[in-house]
């Protein structure tokens, strides 16, 4: 190797020798080129060859460099960077007590007691660990505080999946020699056919690449993992005992999601520790961790490392607690206890502080993407997107995640009370779902189109309508609505339209409504009226002009009763008044009555049923209203998507940040009256005149016009200041406008919507500085007033201004 290096070597020297003769001979450097240009091209064997040559030539002087998140150790507390007497002598007996471990159980995972910390210094797990109240109620909870801490963690796959902590290795040093490619010389044609057979090969590709996937998915499902058993996942135990905590459970501090001992996944536990001791767990695993007993005193289940006065004890028995009775022996044992524990060191960490801000955020950035196989998650932060999502599921058809087959959206703090979105892409089905509080009660809205009259169905809040409907179902030919706790026992309603006359227009309902050919109502039983008299179903035939009934069935009968309306017109042709027949009424009745069959009695209830049917179709009308009244609102709803903001959130509430403000500066102008009313308007004047001397009639009336000559200069000075202020508003706004007359046509969105911003607020300064500027000329005259008032009632000018007064 060291040959051919010093070959290279010479060669270089001898290149440059010949350069330097051929500059100073004037010869262009670039006829050797040419020469080499005329040989022959080399073979691709031998530019394989020569790579390989080239590739095994070390370059001195190269140094890999390792790429780490820089941290500024500088300005991390001492703690951080060094270690304490304390904290060195826990290392040495965790160091210790791992040899030992070692020794005993060879066969078992290492222990993890010491990783190095962001400083590269090795620190003790437990003291890595500093219990911390925050003033945050849901963090009191276990699973709204796991949510939160799953939230701002982000799964990272180590490089080896059974050593949690592996050192970077140096990247290879770059090659200093590079071959290059020869010329292109193949044919155009040649690359067409080449591109068109790629493409069969390609399209052929997929189809096995989709075989290859089905097979997959089948494997997968009797798949053995040559990892199973060998992992090492940190968990959060929560032991049972305190705080009512029933039983003992795990947590995953990356899902949030609580598992008991008896689950499978858990195949066993190595250690567990806190911020105060250490232990090991030396119980058989062969039953995963369904057997295992989590009384942490017992050293024969759970070796712990430091022999505190704080740990759990084992529960002794009778004949033990007898045998211990002994005060010599109770001695000796708390003095050997004494001499051989050793207090885990304070944490070396500082205390966990998170502002309001970073605990609204939650997610770093606001925002958080977890990627599943055939699955995407995506979270943000409340408030951080302008519709209020804070959370989407898009599910995939292809493990690739290219094929989108479902997305799932949900909100928060929407207007609209909209909670959650989803969306089939396969069928082109929407749902959207709403918290209570929508204007017009909706609950769930089903739908592939906004269109009206097309498929959907919607669900109501029925406790928030008068009319108790629960859910209304709509296609381009019928609507079928629901009904609950009505007062007329109303529970369903089926109406059948026909064709439309016209073509249909959003809002063209009440001008061009579906013309209704049938509808179909139903009754609960209502248990104030006999069965028989009790309709159960009533069908209005609209263009058979025929009323259908079928009454509620007795409880100890099988058949109901029914009847049958031919409805006619009231006059004929020549406008004679119609009389009631007995062929206009058919009835089939389980137990006849005498007065069902008189005609006034069909008369009457035939009268009735006209003005039902009338009223019936009145509210088929009004719900085919509703409905285009409800996809107008939800259109206004999605395109405006206003949030709501609580009115103590200070930071995004406008409205009460203005009223704050306003509050504020009229507490502040009401502090300085007080304050004005307060101070000596003749203290300025009377300082002029020599101490202790009387004042004269003619020194009081010159210190009276001063003083309001002096007043109502600063009027004055008040008003031009505040039409200074209002000049300088106006001609910054004509400015403002001015550029945008001349820049319209290049300006982005974004420019357009600043615009606007700064004209709205540019109008409210201006109208609040002439307001300002009108109160001032109203009360100028009146404050002129008063303070002259005063002056003439001051006790030390009121007996020298009477004359004048």
């Amino acid at each position: 190797m060291e040959v051919l290096k010093e070959k290279v070597e010479e060669e270089e020297a001898a290149e440059r020798e010949e350069a330097a003769e051929r500059a100073e001979r004037g010869e262009k450097t670039l006829r050797p080129v040419e020469v080499r240009r005329e040989e022959a091209p080399l073979t691709q064997e031998a530019l394989r060859d020569l790579e390989k040559k080239l590739s095994e030539i070390l370059v001195p002087g190269k140094i890999s460099i390792s790429t780490k998140d820089t941290i500024d150790i500088l300005k991390l507390p001492v703690s951080y960077q060094t270690n304490t007497p304390k904290e060195e002598h826990l290392l040495q007996v965790a160091d210790n007590f791992s040899r030992q471990y070692s020794d005993l159980c060879p066969d078992r995972v290492p222990l993890f007691l010491h990783p190095v910390n962001e400083c590269g210094l090795p620190k003790f797990v437990s003291t890595t660990l500093r219990p911390t109240l925050m003033p945050y109620p849901e963090l009191y909870n276990w699973e709204s505080c796991a949510q939160f801490v799953s939230d701002f963690l982000s799964m990272v796959p180590l490089p080896d999946p059974l050593k949690p902590i592996v050192q970077q290795q140096e990247k290879a040093p770059a090659k200093k020699y590079a071959i290059k490619p020869p010329r292109d010389l193949s044919s155009k044609f040649e690359q067409e056919q080449e591109m068109k057979r790629q493409e069969q090969i390609k399209a052929e590709e997929e189809r096995r690449l989709r075989e290859e996937e089905e097979r997959l998915l089948e494997a997968e499902k009797a798949k053995i993992d040559p990892l199973h058993g060998l992992r090492v996942h940190c968990w959060v135990l929560v032991l049972s005992g305190k705080r009512e905590v029933p039983e003992t459970f795990f947590i995953d501090p990356f899902t949030a999601r609580s598992y008991s001992p008896q689950d499978d996944h858990f195949l066993g536990i190595e250690s567990l520790w806190n911020h105060k001791n250490y232990w090991v767990n030396m119980q058989d695993c062969w039953n995963c961790c369904k057997d295992l007993v989590f009384d942490l005193g017992d050293p024969v289940r759970w070796e712990y490392l430091l022999l505190g006065t704080d740990k759990p004890h084992l529960s002794t028995t009778e004949e033990e607690d007898t045998g211990m009775n002994d005060d010599e022996d109770l001695d000796n044992l708390c003095k050997d206890d004494k001499d051989k524990s050793f207090d885990m060191p304070s944490s070396w960490v500082e205390q966990i502080d998170i502002s309001p801000e970073a605990f609204e955020t939650r997610c770093p950035n606001g925002k958080k993407v977890i990627q599943y196989k055939r699955a995407k998650l995506e979270k943000w932060a409340p408030y951080l997107n302008s519709n209020g999502l804070v959370c989407r599921l898009t599910t995939y058809e292809d493990a690739e995640c290219t094929k989108t087959l479902e997305i799932k959206e949900w909100y928060q703090n929407r207007e609209d009370m909209l909670e959650r979105k989803q969306i089939n892409k396969v069928t082109g089905l929407n749902i959207d779902y709403f918290k209570p509080g929508h204007p017009q009660a909706l609950r769930v809205h089903s739908y592939k189109t906004m269109q009206p009259g097309m498929d959907r169905v919607m669900e109501f809040y029925e406790t928030a309508r008068v009319d108790g409907l629960i859910k209304r179902e709509e296609t381009p030919k019928t609507m079928t609505e629901y009904y609950q706790g009505r007062s007329d026992f109303l529970s369903y309603r089926h109406i059948n339209f026909g064709p439309r006359v016209k073509k249909l227009v959003l809002n063209s309902a009440e001008s061009n409504p579906r013309p209704v050919v049938k509808i179909t109502e139903r009754f609960s039983r209502n248990p104030a009226k006999p069965a028989d008299e009790d309709v159960a179903e009533r069908v209005f035939l609209i263009l058979d002009e025929r009323i259908q009934l079928r009454y509620h069935c007795r409880e100890d009968h099988i058949t109901a009763s029914k009847r049958e309306f031919l409805r006619r017109t009231e006059v004929d042709s020549k406008g004679n008044k119609i009389i009631m027949t007995a062929d206009m009424c058919v009835s089939f009745e389980v137990e006849p009555m005498e007065h069902t069959k008189k005609l006034l009695y069909q008369y009457e209830a035939m009268m009735q049923l006209k003005n039902e049917e009338k009223l019936s179709r009145h509210q088929a009308w009004e719900s085919e209203l509703e409905v285009l009244e409800i996809l107008k609102l939800r259109e206004e709803e999605e395109e405006a998507h206003t949030l709501t903001i609580s009115i103590y959130d200070t930071k995004r509430n406008e409205k009460s940040k203005e009223y704050r403000e306003a509050m504020e500066r009229v507490m502040h102008e009401e502090h300085l009256r007080q304050v004005e009313a307060q101070l000596d308007y003749l203290a300025p004047f009377l300082a002029q005149l020599p101490p202790g001397e009387k004042l004269t009639r003619w020194q009081a009336v010159r210190l009276k016009d001063e003083c309001l000559s002096d007043f109502k200069q600063r009027l004055i000075d008040k008003a031009n200041l505040i039409q200074a202020r209002f000049e300088k508003e106006t001609q910054e706004l004509q400015k403002k406008q001015q550029w945008y007359q001349e820049n319209q046509v290049t300006l982005t969105t974004e420019d357009e919507d600043f615009y606007l911003s700064y004209c709205s607020q540019a109008m409210f300064r201006i109208r609040i500085l002439e307001q300002r500027l009108n109160r001032h000329k109203e009360l100028a005259p009146l404050k002129y007033l008063a303070l002259e008032e005063k002056l003439y009632k001051d006790p030390r000018l009121v007996e020298l201004l009477k004359v004048f007064a």
